[in-house]
């Protein structure tokens, strides 16, 4: 005949047993939604004759049921998983790509004049798509711009400022000093400061977290 502690130390096996399996389940669960999705793409490729880069991101899905001021951020970098794009290519990397195409940038941003001053520097197109993707989309088709006012891409530069705080910082939706390219239509602050604008990743047409995308940068014909 079993004894009573016998049978709470049976009941606890088999309770801990359960835990162990849920646990378990939850970690493998969580590990499939953050891992990348589909082959590893190389991280920067620069076309000179069409005046163009191609840089790899992951989709970050947070970012697709929430707003963000960040396009894309290096993955290492301090902001690196505030953006709808977590980009696999640094600052340095990005800003000598743009500027052996051709690009030229303003620098005309500082800290002290951020919220005064739109930025300046060489427009860009940007197109983004990926695998499977029916075609190279619009940035106002994969990102949703509350106002629907037009994302204007300037190569700001801000290369000093970009190494010394190592935001990370590819592609800002307002007017940032540190970003190495970021959006005119509106001064730094109007995101997170003054609520004048929102951004968000459209997720009725973007592909699932963690899916690699490529972002185009095209130097727009003046």
């Amino acid at each position: 005949m079993k004894k009573p502690s016998d049978k709470i130390s049976a009941s606890f096996t088999i309770f801990f047993m359960i835990l162990l399996s849920t646990a378990c389940k939850d970690s493998k669960e969580n590990n499939m939604q953050s891992r990348p999705k589909g082959p590893m793409p190389a991280p920067i490729i620069i076309d000179e004759k069409k005046r163009s880069i191609t840089f790899s991101a992951r989709v970050n899905g947070k970012y697709l049921l929430e707003p963000s001021r960040h396009l894309s951020v290096f993955e290492e970098g301090s902001n690196g998983k505030k953006s709808i794009f977590t980009g696999l290519v640094d600052h340095t990397a990005f800003y000598n790509a743009l500027v052996k195409i051709g690009a030229k940038p303003g620098d005309n941003m500082t800290m002290d004049n951020k919220e005064k001053t739109f930025v300046s520097g060489d427009t860009l197109e940007a197109t983004v798509t990926w695998d499977g993707a029916k075609k190279q989309y619009r940035l106002d088709e994969v990102v949703k711009e509350s106002n629907r006012k037009p994302i204007l891409l300037k190569f700001g530069g801000n290369l000093k400022l970009a190494t010394e705080k190592n935001t990370g910082c590819l592609i800002c939706l307002d007017s940032c000093p540190v970003g190495i390219v970021s959006n005119a239509s509106y001064p730094y602050g109007a995101v997170e400061k003054r609520n004048e604008v929102t951004f968000i990743g459209n997720k009725d047409l973007l592909p699932p977290d963690g899916t690699y995308v490529s972002i185009t940068m095209k130097l727009k014909e003046k």
